[in-house]
């Protein structure tokens, strides 16, 4: 196997300037490094991970914790973090917490016993514990999704996008309008959507309907399911129009709409979030919030990088998002 000494003999430096070379840590001539890469790329030497993570406290490794990697969203948001940490010489270690609050918290541990340089936690919610392990953590975190106090955060603007929709579908014409949400656990997604539907609401002087507030678990079936509740529940069949705070719960919602018959959107609207692949192409395609996933992991990635090199940051990242008018209502 060939080492160091090798690489130096070959290239006529000494061992010292090699390593200065490889672990870009002080001066190295043009003409030494041209000799020192052309040997390196000749014998295709590969420098020792363990060796330089001794000398430069640093492993390369970046922590991604995400509450469910099945998911379209999960996915778009490590994609725009990979297109930034790989271009940056990083890797990925991924940890599915499968939507388990408790493995949040387990799994920052866990990444930083593994000695990574930063963590990405796509949270799912606010909790004391979380905040805590967050503030003790010993490497630099950035939490995308949520705004957690005192925490680097990148943060989608769920409440304004909801509203903004919900003012869409009001100007279409719909009054009588039903809600599928999730869990209000979730601040984000569970919590400001809501608020936002019931405020959007009030502020028209809208009739809002307890049988008409269903809530889901994000996935297709469980949107179905609130439909066909909805639905039971509406027997004079006043409903005009449904917000689904996920675009898998739209899906759903749709599907249990199109058994019964239900024209959308002459019968019923449909608005929702996500911006899916599976929303534009659903017959009618799905009005939709488009919370640019991949430009938010981008984002995190280059604010959790920023902190590594000790660069002072915002706490507070506000992402942008745009409404996708098309044919759901």
């Amino acid at each position: 196997m060939i080492t160091i000494n090798d690489i130096a003999k070959l290239a006529g430096v000494s061992r010292s300037t090699v390593s200065r070379y490889l672990n870009d840590n002080g001066y190295v001539g043009k003409e030494a490094s041209e000799r020192i890469k052309k040997v390196i790329d000749e014998t295709g030497y590969i420098p020792s991970q363990s060796a330089q993570s001794l000398r430069t406290k640093k492993t390369g490794v970046i922590g991604i914790i995400v509450p469910k990697i099945s998911t379209e969203t999960a996915s778009r948001l490590v994609g725009g973090m990979n297109e930034v940490l790989i271009d940056e010489g990083y890797q990925m270690l991924l940890a599915d917490t499968t939507l388990d609050k408790e493995k949040e918290i387990e799994y920052l541990r866990l990444l930083q016993s593994r000695n990574v340089d930063g963590i990405i936690l796509l949270g799912t919610n606010k909790s004391s514990r979380l905040i805590k392990g967050i503030e003790e953590a010993k490497v630099p975190v950035v939490v995308l999704g949520q705004d957690v106090p005192d925490v680097t955060c990148v943060v989608h603007q769920d409440y304004e996008a909801t509203k903004e929709m919900l003012e869409y579908i009001i100007e279409r014409g719909n009054r009588n309008i039903g809600f599928i949400g999730v869990d209000e656990s979730d601040p984000a997604v569970g919590y400001q959507r809501k608020k936002a539907y019931l405020d959007v609401m009030k502020q028209h002087h809208l009739t809002i309907k307890e049988d008409w507030l269903q809530q889901g678990d994000f996935s297709i079936e469980s949107g179905y399911a609130a439909m066909q509740q909805m639905w039971e529940n509406d027997p004079s069949k006043e409903l005009e129009a449904i917000f689904a705070v996920t675009d898998q719960m739209a899906v759903g919602a749709i599907q249990f709409l199109k058994e019964k018959k239900v024209q959308i959107p002459r019968d019923i609207a449909v608005g929702t979030t996500g911006a899916s692949t599976l929303s534009k192409y659903m017959e009618p395609s799905l009005t939709t919030i488009d919370f640019l996933n991949e430009e938010a992991g981008k984002l995190a990635a280059n604010l959790l990088l920023s902190k590594i090199e000790g660069k002072k940051v915002e706490e507070k990242n506000y992402h942008r998002y745009r409404l996708l008018k098309r044919n759901s209502v």
